[in-house]
C-alpha cells in the first residue's frame, strides 16, 4: 500500500536517513546514514511486513565456527538478526516489522539495533569478512 510506503519514507526522513534510491512501484527504498555506519540498507514494504536488510559482506569460505559465531551474535542483537542468503555467501543483517501498526519508535528501535550491533562488533565482523 502506498500509504505504508509513504509513512515509512517520512519516518526515515524524520530520522535523518538519506534516501539513495527509491522504487515507488516496488515500494522499496535504499537508505544510508553514514554517521551511524549504515550504508545501502534496503527497506522493502512487503505488505503486511516491512523488511530491513543490510548486506554486510560476502563470505569467501564457509566454516562451521563462523556460523556458530553468527548464532552467538544473534543472541546479542536487540532487534533482527544475522542471516545468510540462499547462496550461502552473503551475510545480511535483517529485521521484519508489521506495517499495519508501525510507528516511528518501532522503526527507530530496529535501526538503532543495527547501529549498536555494528559499532559493538565492527572489528570482529571485519576479521570474519577477511577469512
Amino acid at each position: 500500500m502506498a500509504n505504508n510506503f509513504n509513512k515509512v519514507k517520512n519516518y526515515l526522513l524524520e530520522m535523518e536517513y538519506t534516501i539513495i534510491s527509491e522504487d515507488k512501484d516496488e515500494e522499496l527504498l535504499v537508505i544510508e546514514n553514514l554517521r551511524s555506519g549504515i550504508s545501502n540498507l534496503i527497506v522493502d514494504c512487503e505488505d503486511p511486513i516491512l523488511v530491513l536488510e543490510l548486506h554486510l559482506f560476502d563470505l569467501e569460505k564457509t566454516d562451521e565456527s563462523i556460523f556458530l559465531r553468527f548464532l552467538q551474535m544473534n543472541r546479542e542483537i536487540i532487534h533482527g538478526g544475522i542471516a545468510i542468503d540462499e547462496t550461502g555467501k552473503k551475510v545480511i543483517l535483517r529485521d521484519t516489522l508489521q506495517l499495519e501498526n508501525l510507528d516511528l519508535n518501532e522503526l527507530q528501535g530496529s535501526l538503532n539495533s543495527f547501529e549498536v550491533f555494528l559499532s559493538e562488533n565492527a572489528n570482529e565482523l571485519i576479521t570474519i569478512s577477511k577469512n
